[in-house]
């Protein structure tokens, strides 16, 4: 993989609140900064890991989007996650020191390399660093219990919705519109993710156009009724 590495001061990059807990001292932010230290260029379509290689980095995705993806028995890509700006990746190898799935850039992005063995060193200093490094995994374990709900139970149109309303949120937690989208994965990579087939997915946007809840237009998704999106996943 050719990566462009460039260094990077934690204390001075824009990231920082979303990766690093508020209320660190000079010295400890420094301790952070000799650890991480350098931003990667990641070229959409590349890998930044891969199923099965071994785990010795946590990446905080600075610019850019991500799919998380695993090959299935019968040789298709079966997406376990999306991930993006302001998000940590890499999670997945902390159970057994091995990745569990390849994670791939769906557009151009930049990461943060951080060495999980030194991370887990510092938080044992830093109790600031280990509450934030645990809530960061908590919050991982959570949205994957989300999505298994989401995949037991919820029709195609509730599927739809709640995956509509859970990408609006966070990117609006990042200071992005909550209405206005644009879908780095394809329709196909959404189906993947939500277990419906790719026709199921392009009704499903026809007729949330039909009933004047989102405008669609490629890949640009303009929320129109947040409400009746919430309706479908929560019926009063």
């Amino acid at each position: 993989m050719n990566y462009e590495t460039i260094k990077i001061a934690c204390a001075n990059c824009n990231m920082r609140e979303l990766c690093m807990p508020i209320g660190l001292t000079q010295d400890e932010l420094n301790r952070i900064d000799e650890m991480i230290g350098s931003r990667r260029k990641v070229k959409r379509g590349e890998t930044l890991f891969h199923n099965g290689e071994r785990f010795t980095n946590l990446y905080a995705i600075r610019t850019g989007f991500f799919k998380t993806c695993i090959t299935s028995e019968d040789g298709r890509d079966q997406v376990t996650g999306f991930q993006m700006a302001g998000e940590i990746i890499g999670m997945d190898g902390i159970v057994n020191d091995y990745h569990s799935c390849d994670a791939v850039a769906l557009e151009d992005a930049e990461i943060c390399a951080m060495p999980f063995a030194q991370i887990e060193a510092l938080s044992r200093e830093v109790n600031a660093l280990q509450h934030h490094v645990h809530k960061i995994m908590s919050r991982e374990i959570v949205r994957e219990h989300g999505v298994m709900l989401l995949l037991g139970s919820m029709r195609a149109e509730e599927r739809l919705a709640a995956f509509l309303l859970n990408l609006a949120q966070r990117l609006h937690s990042r200071g992005f519109s909550q209405s206005e989208l644009i879908l780095r994965m394809t329709r196909e990579e959404i189906g993947s993710y939500l277990g419906l087939k790719l026709e199921t997915i392009s009704r499903t946007f026809s007729r949330f156009v039909e009933d004047g809840i989102v405008a669609v237009k490629q890949r640009h998704v303009h929320i129109l009724n947040t409400s009746a999106l919430q309706d479908i996943v929560n019926p009063k």
